[in-house]
């Protein structure tokens, strides 16, 4: 599904070019977003300094008007430019310049410019679809008084696939799993049907997969996932994001405790009032569950409790919370290792090579960052599928704010005064 675009070129520019200078990041994908500064030192000093906030964004908001939200997230990094240090550098008459990653479906027409095709991740504001994203920050930066210019507009793999090309070329796949999911790639120009334009110089492109939105009859999905899709926001959409990300593993867990309550009785004769309760159960609660390493697994007692309600349960009741923990996180990292696998088969990478070269995935998200158990399963399971002598020259590199620091790089690449220092 090639929703949204990135001309190789972007890259090529990245790499090439002598980005200098101060730019911000805006990294809007979830639950939470990000706002970053960024002070470039050219091909010499790289990133000389960062600096980065995350803020999370109210639950009325993502179901509101566009006009709120934005509102909000142009208040927010107002509030973040105005604590911006002595040791960035912005010269004296130059605009402030952003790069805006925004992680849903679009139509991109330029590079700093894309209309919305439609919501994911439990957002779902009508009045957003079908117009620019950057128009409606711009408006929302204008009423904040904020001089800031959105210069690049990037999904987030693709901020990530910059980020990490700009510290290791090797890098040829990117992986977001977050709230969502998404991959990106470099692909070869003459092996994209869908290409008709002239072949880059490279004769490389980036392709944005959007496979959150992948559905297929092969994919193992169970009563609990298709009641939860059919409850859903956006029923019969982002099937394969609904098995594997942290916006949904948590539901997932919930709803299966529900039905074993239900059915048999799980937490006593009464089924818990919050357990009914859709989303109460996070994938975060879940991880803390899934990793506790207690004889007693006191910290599951006391998330059933705190969370659910859920008081004196017995060692073999806990017991059962983590086992249905792991079958899910298991079953998602197992399903997002496959589609990796899909990606290195594409790109004949999926043999052994001759000449040893280095296959490297930068990976961005929070659920492969903080669910450990998610993020080994899904090594061991691509070790597995690739075998000993191919999976040894496959890196999965964690590329921490990946997507913010790339979509800085690309504002930096495509920088309006660019011209100007050049001459």
């Amino acid at each position: 599904m090639l929703e949204q675009k990135c001309p190789t070129w972007q890259l090529e520019m990245l790499l090439q070019s002598q980005e200098k200078g101060l730019f911000y990041a805006l990294d809007l994908g979830g639950t939470n977003f990000r706002v970053l500064r960024v002070q470039l030192g050219g091909k010499e000093g790289r990133v000389v300094k960062q600096e980065c906030e995350e803020i999370s964004i109210p639950t009325n908001l993502m179901t509101g008007n566009s006009h709120d939200l934005f509102d909000f997230i142009a208040a927010a990094l107002a509030k973040f430019v105005a604590s911006e240090g002595e040791d960035f550098h912005l010269p004296e008459g130059r605009q402030r310049e952003l790069g805006f990653t925004f992680s849903f479906p679009v139509k991109q027409s330029s590079i700093s410019s894309g209309t919305l095709i439609k919501w994911t991740k439990g957002f779902a504001i009508n009045d957003t679809v079908g117009e620019d994203v950057v128009a409606e920050l711009s408006r929302a930066l204008d009423r904040q008084g904020l001089d800031m210019k959105v210069t690049a507009l990037v999904n987030d793999t693709i901020g990530t696939l910059a980020g990490g090309r700009y510290d290791d070329n090797d890098v040829v796949v990117a992986v977001i799993l977050g709230t969502g999911t998404n991959a990106a790639y470099v692909e070869r120009a003459n092996a994209i049907p869908k290409w008709h334009g002239l072949l880059p110089k490279s004769g490389d492109m980036v392709i944005n997969m959007e496979w959150g939105n992948f559905r297929s009859s092969h994919l193992p999905l169970t009563e609990f996932d298709q009641a939860l899709d059919a409850e859903s926001l956006n029923p019969g959409e982002q099937i394969y994001e609904k098995l594997i990300s942290g916006m949904y593993l948590g539901e997932i867990v919930r709803r299966i405790l529900l039905k074993m309550t239900q059915e048999a009785s799980l937490f006593g004769d009464d089924i818990p009032p919050k357990l009914k309760i859709p989303y109460i159960l996070t994938t975060p609660h879940m991880s803390m569950m899934h990793h506790d390493g207690s004889s007693d697994l006191r910290t599951v007692g006391a998330q059933l409790r705190d969370i659910l309600g859920i008081q004196n349960t017995s060692l073999k009741t806990r017991r059962l919370v983590v086992a249905v923990c792991d079958i899910v996180a298991k079953r998602g990292s197992r399903l997002a290792a496959a589609g990796i696998h899909g990606i290195l088969k594409k790109l004949g990478r999926d043999i052994p090579s001759s000449d040893k070269q280095r296959t490297v995935i930068a990976m961005d998200g929070g659920l492969y960052e903080h669910y450990t158990i998610f993020s080994e399963s899904l090594e061991s399971t691509l070790q597995e599928i690739l075998g000993e002598e191919v999976s040894s020259s496959v890196v999965i590199k964690l590329a921490n704010d990946g997507s913010g620091i790339g979509a800085a790089l690309l504002a930096a690449a495509h920088s309006q005064y660019l011209d100007a220092e050049e001459q």
